[in-house]
C-alpha cells in the first residue's frame, strides 16, 4: 500500500476506455494524478494503462462486484481515494412498445446499477477522507424526448441516486454530483452523428447549434474533482448546449 499521506490525488475512472473516460484519463494523467482505470474492453484497457502508466482493472456492469473490486483495489494500492467517476453507460433510442424487457433491464443494469456500485463503495471507503463522486445522467432525464423511455428512466434514476446520496454523505465530506449531457460525439453515439440527416436533426435540437465533444464533459468532471471546488454537492449540471433548459429562437429572429 502506498503511503496515504501522499498528497498527489487518487482517482478511479470507471469506463476509462470510452470517449469521455478516455479524454478524462488524458487530462488527469497530464495533471499528475494517480489513476485506477476500469473498463470492459481488455485490449483497450491494457493500451490505456501502458499509455498513461496507470494500473487497470477489468470491470463488467453486469457484475457489480467487479466495479467494487476495481475501487477497492485502488484504495488498497494507494491508501485512499479522492474521487470516483462513473463513465459507464449505454444508449437505446426506442419507444416503450418497441423496447423488450431484456433491453429495458440491460439499460438499467449498465447505467443505473453501475452508478449505485460506485456510490456504495464511496460510502464505504471515503468516509474518513471525503472526496468527489461524479455520475453521468442525461439531458433526456430532464426533458421529454421521443423514443428515450428506457434511457431516460435509467438516467433519471441516476439523478435520484445523486441527490439522496449527496444528502447522506455530506456529513462525511463526500461530494456527489451528476453531469447531464446532451448528445456527445462519442463512439457510443457514432450511428447518430455519422448519419447526416440524424446529425442535422440532433444539432437543430441544441440551441448552441452543435453537438457536444468529449472534452466538454471531461473538462467539467476534472473541475469538479478538484478539492478547491469542495462546496458543490447534490447538483445535476447540464452540459447540453442549452437542450434541457432553454427554448431557442428561430434563426434570424434577432
Amino acid at each position: 500500500m502506498v503511503d496515504s499521506t501522499e498528497k498527489t490525488p487518487v482517482f478511479v475512472i470507471l469506463g476509462a476506455t470510452g470517449s469521455v473516460g478516455g479524454e478524462l484519463t488524458r487530462r488527469l494523467s497530464a495533471s499528475g494524478a494517480r489513476l485506477m482505470l476500469g473498463g470492459r474492453d481488455a485490449n483497450a484497457l491494457i493500451n490505456a494503462g501502458e499509455t498513461f502508466s496507470s494500473p487497470v482493472h477489468n470491470i463488467d456492469a453486469h457484475a457489480p462486484e467487479t466495479i467494487e473490486d476495481c475501487i477497492e483495489t485502488a484504495y488498497n494500492s494507494y491508501g485512499r481515494i479522492d474521487g470516483i467517476v462513473n463513465c459507464i453507460g449505454s444508449l437505446i433510442l426506442k419507444s416503450a412498445h418497441a423496447t423488450s424487457y431484456q433491453e429495458w433491464q440491460e439499460t438499467i443494469t449498465v447505467n443505473l446499477n453501475s452508478a449505485f456500485a460506485a456510490v456504495r463503495m464511496a460510502g464505504k471507503l471515503m468516509r474518513q477522507t471525503g472526496g468527489s463522486v461524479i455520475l453521468i445522467s442525461s439531458a433526456a432525464a430532464r426533458t421529454g424526448l421521443a423514443n428515450h423511455e428506457a434511457i431516460a428512466a435509467a438516467k433519471a434514476g441516476v439523478i435520484g441516486l445523486t441527490l439522496s446520496a449527496a444528502a447522506t454523505y455530506a456529513c462525511r465530506g463526500i461530494r456527489i454530483n451528476a453531469i447531464a449531457p446532451g448528445l456527445i460525439k462519442s463512439n457510443m453515439t457514432r450511428k447518430i452523428w455519422e448519419n447526416l440527416s440524424a446529425e442535422s436533426a440532433s444539432i437543430a435540437m441544441h440551441p448552441l447549434q452543435r453537438l457536444g465533444e468529449p472534452r466538454d464533459v471531461a473538462s467539467l468532471i476534472e473541475w469538479l474533482l478538484q478539492p478547491e471546488n469542495n462546496w458543490i454537492t447534490g447538483q445535476i449540471i447540464g452540459v447540453d448546449g442549452g437542450l434541457s433548459s432553454i427554448v431557442q429562437k428561430q434563426k434570424n429572429s434577432i
